[in-house]
């Protein structure tokens, strides 16, 4: 009874551990698939924080996100579906030992503000992921410490069609999301969104608190001050700093301002105002942005001006990598400096053009699936599709990619439950028989002799 009980206990953790585990990870990796870029992005944040980033291309953190979405989920998969029960639990057992440390340390110096393993979908602090990585060492633990007791939900004869078509699946959507936008927007700027309601403090919420403290000199003497003991004018200013004490509600826009290229002026009112169209051409970075529809990118800045719309080019670029695109591309559009984290926020692409009525983003386009002549057929924007805000629907796009992964996968179900199942049952009844006809001649000999 004992034994039939820890049996049990076995069986009950193993298969726990293997579904939460499978769980978490097809999570991690799909969000990672839709949005490989932001991935990347976070990725160079980690190199620059611990002084490598200047050692790896912007190509080498990009193929490891890809590469780590598609590890994450198809672990996740074959976690969930008991595939190479053996081999599945110990690398995913292997990738928690190795996390687990790691986000400590990550939550010990704080070089990020968040890990960035779930993404924009769900965003953690470095204490949270680490402690999320300890429970998820536990169950990874008992799921290979007992890993016999695990149920598949598909035979081993087919398992592998399985995992070779999960990692074509995720492969395929991250490079769909690469080359075009991501198919699922977690971000403030996603289509439908208010950029003036994102920069705005609910009434009542609670505001960060903030202390400053001044370095002054007298005598040859340094000391600190706050503004509670700030002394008289005999003493010197030497130096400033700023320390958040008390986190505060932090509107999901913080950091959107506007600033004209050319004479400084700040116009992010003017535009958030501005109750027409316009186009907003994001190029956080010239010098490496995508110059093959240079023409068309042209062709829509004077469809804005033919109908009297707006058109900026957003940048975080230095004055030299201005001049050079406008010299390479005959721009004749104004530019605008922003902040270079709000533009990798905005759209992930370089460059992407992106859509704005009255401060709310009714389209995006990457510079892939630019509108032409065809779209725009010089009418004006009211009188256009393109003109109406993009409908945009959570579920709906989500039902869409489980269908695209689901169908295919239950067809694989299908016939090996109908085939490959069915013949190990006709198989086991047939050796049952033919053992029980065995059995049944030789009693008879028995009774005979």
């Amino acid at each position: 009874m004992k034994t039939k009980n820890l049996h049990i206990i076995q069986s009950v953790g193993a298969n726990l551990g293997r579904l939460i585990v499978g769980s978490v990870f097809i999570f991690s990796g799909f969000v990672k698939a839709v949005d490989p870029l932001g991935f990347q992005y976070k990725l160079q944040d980690y190199f620059e924080a611990f002084g490598v980033g200047s050692w790896f291309p912007p190509i080498i953190p990009l193929l490891i996100a890809i590469a780590v979405a598609v590890v994450e989920f198809s672990i996740g998969v074959s976690m969930f579906l008991g595939i190479r029960k053996s081999l599945v639990t110990f690398l995913a057992l292997l990738l928690m030992a190795f996390m687990t440390p790691l986000t400590l340390v990550i939550a010990i110096m704080n070089p990020v503000s968040d890990c960035g393993c779930f993404g924009d979908a769900w965003v953690i602090t470095n204490w949270q992921t680490f402690g999320k990585n300890v429970v998820l060492l536990a169950f990874a633990y008992m799921a290979f410490k007992w890993r016999k007791t695990i149920v598949p939900f598909i035979s081993a004869k087919t398992d592998w069609l399985v995992s070779m078509y999960t990692v074509l699946f995720v492969l395929i959507l991250s490079c769909y999301c690469l080359y075009y936008l991501p198919i699922i927007d977690f971000r403030p700027y996603k289509i439908g969104a208010s950029i003036r309601d994102g920069m705005e403090i609910p009434e009542g919420a609670k505001l960060p608190v903030y202390e400053s403290t001044f370095i002054l000199e007298k005598d040859g003497k340094k000391q600190e001050f706050t503004l509670e003991n700030y002394p008289d004018n005999s003493w010197t200013f030497v130096d400033a700093r700023t320390v958040l004490k008390e986190k505060g509600y932090e509107p999901p826009i913080h950091d959107f301002s506007l600033k004209l290229h050319e004479t400084g002026e700040d116009i992010t009112e003017h535009f958030l105002d501005n109750k027409g169209y316009s186009f907003l051409l994001v190029a956080r970075r010239l010098d490496n942005a995508d110059d093959s529809n240079i023409d068309l990118i042209n062709e829509i800045y004077d469809y804005s001006v033919e109908h009297g719309y707006e058109f900026y080019c957003l940048t975080s670029s230095t004055d030299d990598s201005i001049d050079e695109w406008r010299d390479k591309s005959g721009a004749e559009y104004p530019f605008v400096l922003v902040d270079d984290v709000t533009l990798k926020t905005m759209i992930r692409a370089n460059p992407g053009l992106m859509l704005i009525q009255d401060g709310t983003i009714l389209n995006k386009w990457s510079d892939t699936e630019l509108p032409d002549e065809y779209v725009l057929r010089d009418e004006p924007l009211n009188q256009l599709e393109i003109g109406v805000q993009k409908q945009v629907s959570l579920g709906k796009t989500l039902f869409k990619l489980s269908l695209w992964y689901i169908i295919p996968l239950l067809i694989i179900l299908g016939l090996d439950l109908l085939l490959v199942r069915r013949r190990e049952i006709q198989s086991h009844l047939l050796h049952k028989r033919n053992k029980d006809m065995l059995q049944s001649d030789e009693n008879i000999i028995d009774d005979n002799t």
